[in-house]
């Protein structure tokens, strides 16, 4: 059974002659921490109980879908069925519009989101740490935010044109603001005696948020990572409606013009499954990052 040292050892490592215990102790200590269960991340099945009951609300609106197209109830030119949108889906696959429209989007959905995430977490920490830098940028970063990021597309286009600049502007400034705000309240609920000591204990400031800070934080942080990446996905939706000629929008904005409601669904369809993708990505990276909380 491993102990916890006391003061006077502890203090006694700093004694020539004294460091091999010490080091043993840690030794130990990493290991046992290392080998603890609240370490490992618990792997659930895919077909596990818990997937089954979220899978479930899903595959019930699919059904609902299914009967209310197959019995007539809604007319298949203002609603289709699910055949003749899978039908959409294939035909689009078939002639790589999907392969060529879906790395662009993505890609413009992760440029804009990793600008996002750069800035709010950036200023997250520096106000959170800081009472001068909370003075100088909080209050711009709270009138901004409550400016809808939709009412600003007008401005952005005179501003910076229809080229791609504004697509990752718009959705770069959806990003920011959750992340900022998480991790601003991160920061700011980090245990102030940890800090303290780590100044005791000689930790340069870097070291101090490295280690301590930034690690407290880190649940709260992830926490605006996560609503950052789907509220990409939605400043997309509308960056790509602007005069885009690639991506999942321009495909929606042909389908538009031709009244192919199969092409806008299948292209929603696909919007919704990036969203679950991204929370899926997101639940793995906090199982990996935070397994204490399983």
């Amino acid at each position: 059974m491993t102990t916890l040292a006391s003061p006077r050892s502890a203090l006694a490592a700093g004694v020539p002659g004294t460091t091999a215990p010490a080091a043993s102790a840690t030794a130990a200590s990493v290991e046992t921490l290392s080998t603890s269960p609240l370490t490992r991340v618990k792997s659930v099945p895919w077909f596990s109980p818990r997937n089954l009951v979220r899978a479930a609300l899903p595959l019930t609106l699919l059904a609902a879908w299914w009967f209310v197209s197959a019995t007539g109830i809604v007319s298949p030119v203002v609603f289709p069925s699910p055949a003749l949108v899978l039908e959409a889906l294939i035909d689009m696959v078939r002639r790589g519009e999907l392969q060529d429209a879906l790395p662009i989007s993505l890609g413009r959905a992760a440029l804009g989101l990793a600008f996002g995430l750069a800035i709010g977490i950036f200023f997250g920490v520096l106000n959170g740490l800081f009472r001068a830098a909370e003075e100088i940028f909080d209050s711009s970063f709270q009138i901004i935010r409550q400016i809808p990021f939709i009412a600003t597309v007008p401005l952005f286009i005179i501003w910076f044109g229809i080229a791609e600049n504004m697509k990752i502007i718009i959705i770069a400034l959806a990003c920011v603001f959750p992340v900022y705000l998480n991790t601003y309240a991160g920061v700011r609920h980090v245990d102030s005696k940890l800090v303290e000591a780590g100044k005791v204990f000689g930790l340069s400031p870097i070291k101090r948020i490295t280690t301590i800070v930034l690690p407290g934080a880190l649940p709260q942080v992830l926490v605006g990572v996560r609503y950052s990446m789907g509220v990409s996905l939605l400043a997309l939706v509308l960056a790509e409606s602007v005069n885009a000629h690639s991506g999942l929008g321009y495909i929606i904005a042909i389908a538009q013009g031709a009244i192919r409601v199969d092409i806008i669904t299948a292209a929603i369809i696909i919007y919704a499954l990036l969203g679950v993708g991204v929370d899926v990505v997101m639940r793995i990276l906090e199982r990996r990052l935070l397994p204490w909380k399983g």
